[in-house]
C-alpha cells in the first residue's frame, strides 16, 4: 500500500512540473511574438490625378482608374491635420512624389535685361537743307535725284535773281568809287567809302555767294546773271523739292542733306522697363539687315511722355556709323543691360566721381567743366540715376521666379521649417522682376529656404485641406472626396 501512494506521488509531481514548464514556454513564445510583430497602422492611398480621394488600402481611382500612391499613415495625417492653417507637414516619400526642391533666401545683386525695338533714323542735329536765300528762278540742277553722296562744296545748282543782280551791280560801283578816291578826295569819303564797300560784300554773303565769288565779281568789275549755290556741308541727298525752272521764293527749301556718318536709333520701352533706363548707358543691338553682327551705341534721351496707344516711352541712343553699315529706316532690336539694387536702383561704379554731358553722353570726364560739342556744363553721374558706391549699399534679397504664385494682387511662397518636413504658407511682397529671380521687399530673411519646384501641390493640399492657400486666404471647410465604398 505504501509502495502505491509513493509511486503516484512520483507520477503527479512530474505532471505538474511538466504543466508549470509548458505553461512558461507558451508565455515566453507569446512575449517573443508581441515584440517581433509591429503595431499595424492605416495606410492612406491617394491618386495622383484626384488628391481628394483617400482609400485605407491599395487599389484604383473610382474616378479616373489609376493606381492609388500611398503617401502617409493614418496616423501620421492625424497629427498634421493639428498643425496650424497655414502649414502642411510631409512624409519623407510625400516629399518625393511631389518632387519637393527648396532654395535658400539670399543676398545678391542682380543683372536685369530689358529688350527693346525700334528703328534707324538720320542724326536731327546732322541734317542740313539747302533754301534760296534770295528769289528767283532755278536755271539748272546738277544734283537731280536722291541717294546721292555730296561732298561739303560741289556745285549744287545755279539761280537766276534779279536781287543778286542789283546787288553785284552796287558792289562793283562802290569798288570803282574807292579806286578813284585813292588819287584824290577827302580821307571822311575814303572812309566812308571803304564802309559801304565792307557793307556791299556782306550783303551778298548774306544773300548766298561765297567770300571767294564776291572777291571774283569784285576784280573783274561785271555781273554775273546767275548764281551758283554750293553744298555747305557733306553727306546724302535725302530730299530734292524744286526742279528746273522753277521759281523759288526767300527760304524756299531745294535740297535735304543728312550726314550719315553719325545716326539715332529710336526705341520703345515699356513703362514697366524704365526704372532700369538711364541716360548714357550702353545700348546693344543688332538687324536682320546685317546678321550676325552686334553695334553698340549710349541713350541719349528719354522722352518725358509716355504713348496712351502704346503704352511706350521713346528712347533714344546715338551711334558711329563711320563704316556705312546701318541705313535710315532699318528695325532693330536693343537689350539694355542694368545691375539692379532695388526699386529704381541702378549701379555702375566706373562712373563714380565722373561728369557727363547733359546732351552728349559720350562726353565723360574725371572733373566738371563745359561739354565741347554743345558749351553745357557737365553734370556729375549721380545726378542721372545713377549708383556709384556699392560699399554703401546693402544687396536686395532675391529668390528664384519659379518660387512665388502669384494671384494677380498677393504673392505667396512656401517656406520650409529647418530640421522637419513642415511647408509653411508665407506672403511676400515683391520688387521687380530681374531674369530669373525676383527682388524680394518684405517677407523673408536671408537664409530661409523656399520651395522653387512643388510649391502648387502643397497649395493645392492645403486647398483640399481647408486650409489657407494661394486662392483661399482665409481658409474654409475641408473638401470631402469619395469613400473607400465608392461613388
Amino acid at each position: 500500500m505504501k509502495a502505491l501512494v509513493f509511486i503516484l506521488s512520483i507520477i503527479l509531481g512530474v505532471s505538474i512540473v511538466s504543466c508549470a514548464q509548458e505553461q512558461d514556454q507558451h508565455s515566453d513564445h507569446a512575449a517573443h511574438t508581441s515584440e517581433a510583430i509591429p503595431t499595424k497602422t492605416a495606410e492612406i492611398w491617394t491618386c495622383s490625378m484626384h488628391p481628394q480621394i483617400k482609400l485605407s488600402k491599395p487599389g484604383k481611382c473610382p474616378i479616373c482608374n489609376m493606381d492609388l500612391l500611398l503617401i502617409e499613415t493614418e496616423t501620421d495625417y492625424e497629427n498634421e491635420s493639428s498643425n496650424s492653417s497655414t502649414s502642411l507637414q510631409l512624409s519623407s516619400l510625400a516629399e518625393k512624389l511631389a518632387e519637393i526642391e527648396v532654395t535658400p533666401v539670399v543676398r545678391q545683386s542682380v543683372t536685369k535685361e530689358i529688350r527693346l525695338v525700334g528703328m534707324v533714323d538720320f542724326d536731327e542735329t546732322r541734317l542740313t537743307h539747302i533754301t534760296a536765300w534770295v528769289p528767283g528762278r532755278i536755271d539748272r540742277m546738277y544734283v537731280d535725284y536722291t541717294g546721292i553722296t555730296i561732298k561739303k562744296g560741289d556745285h549744287m545748282l545755279e539761280l537766276y535773281s534779279p536781287e543778286l543782280l542789283g546787288a553785284q551791280e552796287e558792289l562793283i560801283q562802290v569798288a570803282k568809287s574807292l579806286a578813284r578816291l585813292k588819287t584824290a578826295g577827302s580821307s571822311l569819303v575814303k572812309k566812308s567809302t571803304e564802309h559801304s564797300l565792307i557793307a556791299a560784300r556782306e550783303k551778298l554773303q548774306i544773300l548766298g555767294l561765297t567770300e571767294k565769288q564776291v572777291k571774283e565779281i569784285e576784280r573783274i568789275g561785271k555781273t554775273r546773271d546767275q548764281l551758283t549755290i554750293y553744298a555747305p556741308t557733306g553727306g546724302v541727298v535725302v530730299d530734292r523739292n524744286a526742279t528746273e525752272g522753277m521759281y523759288v521764293q526767300t527760304g524756299t527749301r531745294i535740297y535735304s542733306i543728312a550726314d550719315l556718318t553719325k545716326l539715332w536709333i529710336h526705341l520703345d520701352a515699356y513703362e514697366s522697363d524704365l526704372p532700369w533706363i538711364r541716360y548714357g548707358q550702353t545700348v546693344e543691338f543688332s538687324t536682320r539687315a546685317i546678321p550676325g553682327k552686334t553695334f553698340t551705341g549710349k541713350v541719349a534721351f528719354i522722352s518725358p511722355i509716355v504713348s496712351t496707344e502704346t503704352r511706350t516711352t521713346k528712347i533714344r541712343v546715338n551711334l558711329d556709323n563711320d563704316k556705312g553699315f546701318l541705313k535710315p529706316g532699318l528695325f532693330v532690336d536693343g537689350i539694355v543691360r542694368a545691375t539692379v539694387y532695388g526699386a529704381g536702383k541702378v549701379m555702375d561704379a566706373s562712373l563714380e566721381g565722373k561728369y557727363i554731358g547733359p546732351m552728349h553722353p559720350e562726353i565723360i570726364q574725371d572733373t566738371p567743366g563745359k561739354c565741347p560739342i554743345c558749351g553745357m556744363d557737365l553734370v556729375p553721374a549721380e545726378e542721372l540715376g545713377y549708383l556709384t558706391h556699392p560699399e554703401e549699399l546693402v544687396e536686395p534679397l532675391i529668390i528664384p521666379d519659379s518660387a512665388p504664385l502669384l494671384t494677380g494682387t498677393r504673392a505667396i511662397v512656401y517656406v520650409k521649417i529647418p530640421n522637419k518636413s513642415h511647408y509653411q504658407l508665407r506672403e511676400v511682397e515683391l520688387g521687380p522682376r530681374a531674369g530669373n529671380f525676383y527682388i524680394v521687399e518684405n517677407g523673408l530673411t536671408e537664409g530661409e529656404l523656399v520651395v522653387t519646384n512643388g510649391a502648387f501641390k502643397i497649395d493645392a493640399d492645403l486647398q483640399i485641406r481647408g486650409k489657407q492657400s494661394m486662392m483661399n486666404p482665409s481658409g474654409g471647410a475641408e473638401m470631402k472626396g469619395h469613400s473607400e465604398h465608392g461613388m
